[in-house]
């Protein structure tokens, strides 16, 4: 089977579920991992402007997009020529679902159950605590945070931190003085590059939020990808110094 994913973290979970990179035959540029079997497989665009033509010509079996990366509109032109598994995946139940379902088509059920039972045991560690109020950044300016709709805010409910924001919608753009009512701030190293020049500003603007810089990938990459953050999640509840 020919197959071209259109989502960083789905092609992640095609090589973590034993797909050969010779039946990948596309992937997008952001698609950076696990990099040395990504390497040599053609890019095919960005997430947001896919090379159709580019697509066309590996004449495909299968293509993976997902309705949160991608742009509906080239999808359902895709859509015209070729099979295209659109996934909408909003919490970890979602995630469940897909794993399970991508294991099918992979022939390797095996493995994805493996991935979801680790997945649900991360989860599981944690305990029932006073939730602690968080804003999660994920754009500079303007300035954007994510809604109680997203994948990013049931990774925070489950490891003990409540979205101030969390009666909006999706991915809203808000004021600076809206982040007051925080007890801790994350900035988020994608999509918007924050990194810790961004964390001192803040910091002197807002002294008493606890202010850190955390893994974009441990919060919006849905799939396999986020078995790997277990350690990762536990500091981070802890709350890391």
């Amino acid at each position: 089977m020919k197959i071209i994913s259109l989502v960083p973290s789905i092609t992640k979970t095609l090589f973590d579920l034993g797909l050969d990179n010779h039946e990948l035959v596309g992937r997008t540029k952001f698609c950076i991992h696990p990099e040395n079997l990504v390497k040599n497989i053609p890019i095919i665009g960005g997430t947001k402007n896919l090379n159709i033509e580019k697509i066309k010509a590996l004449k495909p079996d299968l293509i993976l997009a997902n309705k949160e990366e991608n742009v509906k509109e080239q999808v359902e032109e895709l859509q015209k020529y070729f099979r295209v598994w659109v996934s909408d995946i909003k919490n970890l139940k979602d995630n469940e679902n897909f794993l399970w379902e991508l294991g099918m088509v992979l022939k390797n059920r095996n493995e994805a159950e493996k991935f979801n039972q680790k997945i649900t045991a991360i989860f599981d560690n944690f305990k029932e605590n006073k939730p602690k109020k968080v804003a999660y950044l994920i754009w500079q300016n303007p300035l954007m945070t994510i809604g109680g709709d997203t994948f990013i805010n049931e990774i925070l409910e489950k490891i003990g931190f409540e979205n101030i924001f969390k009666n909006q919608k999706r991915y809203p753009e808000i004021n600076l003085e809206d982040l007051e009512k925080a007890d801790y701030l994350f900035l988020s190293t994608e999509p918007f590059p924050f990194n810790e020049k961004h964390v001192l500003e803040l910091q002197i603007r807002f002294p008493k939020i606890k202010i850190l810089l955390v893994d974009g990938e441990a919060f919006s990459w849905f799939g396999s990808h986020i078995a790997e953050f277990g350690t990762y999640f536990e500091n981070l509840a802890g709350v890391r110094n």
